[in-house]
């Protein structure tokens, strides 16, 4: 068994990073007590940082501990469960902030494989990790499977079978892919004993009818009570088709979103028109949308029934 305990099963809000509009992008930290406040409000009780959606791979290792140290201190009021994503970087950085996750008492943490000389065989991924876990020994650690950014395409299913405690902290995966016959594996693997978090706005019906219980998704920023319901009438209720009809709204909300350019360049533009926090523009190589983009989402959003603040 893991070497340490996890119990967490719910909702997880990858959270986005809030920068100033300014040259360099500079973080503003300011906004997240207002943003873990509003989340818990809306009844998401964990939230991820550093993520994809965070953009941790593009901040500094100062950086990165800055806006971690900034969300431990509000989730001490808000009582959220805190996911530190510390992969993404060189290994001697990765360590480092395992370490640094580990010292501000993040409740999980979860890495990435290494991205340029990427694990090809599961020996491979299971040594990496294995030292992140070592690095922070008290805390449980996840995987984050998500080969359409890594490239790296090892079977989750396969490899957690193939655990036997190698990786003392390991409790699961983040599952960020379409495969659900892979992550139906993932999900009995060893006797049920790795919790799965899928990754994917678009199959959350589809998990629930598979009894994943639990989900990292960026919708639950800016559209939580829709992702609640679904995952509600899917997995308590057993509602079938209530629960696919929630999805297909919110499948036609993260088209509407996602359509206008890359992931977080539209996510942070959603954030802002769906809710009361403007989180600032994405740090370069992404780019602002332009305003007819913008107004163009706000537009279809609008024709989805949903409220816009402008």
């Amino acid at each position: 068994m893991p070497k340490v305990s996890f119990t967490f099963r719910g909702l997880i809000a990858p959270v986005l990073t809030p920068f100033n509009n300014d040259s360099t992008r500079t973080l503003n930290l300011s906004m997240i007590p207002q943003y873990a406040d509003l989340l818990v409000k809306r009844k998401v009780t964990g939230v991820l940082v550093n993520g994809t959606s965070g953009e941790g791979p593009s901040m500094s290792v100062s950086e990165r501990k800055l806006v971690a140290e900034a969300w431990a201190t509000a989730t001490r009021t808000t009582k959220q469960h805190l996911m530190v994503q510390v992969g993404g970087a060189s290994l001697p950085d990765v360590l480092e902030l395992a370490r640094h996750a580990e010292s501000i008492k993040a409740d999980s943490i979860l890495c990435l494989p290494e991205l340029y000389f990427s694990p090809t065989t599961t020996e491979q991924l299971t040594d990496y990790l294995r030292l992140v876990s070592l690095a922070a020994p008290n805390t449980p650690l996840l995987y984050y499977h998500i080969p359409s950014f890594t490239h790296v395409n090892i079977h989750m299913g396969q490899w957690l079978e193939s655990q036997n405690d190698h990786i003392p902290t390991l409790v699961g995966i983040k599952f960020t892919s379409p495969n659900m016959e892979e992550g139906a594996q993932a999900l009995r693997a060893c006797g049920s004993k790795y919790v799965v978090f899928l990754g994917n706005d678009q199959l959350v019906s589809a998990g629930t009818a598979l009894g994943m219980d639990s989900f990292i998704i960026t919708s639950l920023n800016m559209l939580p009570e829709l992702v609640l319901e679904t995952v509600t009438e899917g997995l308590v209720m057993r509602n079938v088709m209530r629960a696919r009809d929630n999805q297909q709204r919110l499948t036609s909300a993260v088209m509407a979103i996602s359509r206008h350019g890359t992931w977080v360049e539209t996510m942070k533009v959603a954030m802002s028109l769906l809710t009361n926090m403007n989180l600032g523009p994405p740090r370069a190589p992404l780019c602002p949308l332009p305003t007819q983009a913008v107004t163009s989402m706000a537009k279809e959003l609008q024709g989805l029934g949903f409220d816009i603040r402008m």
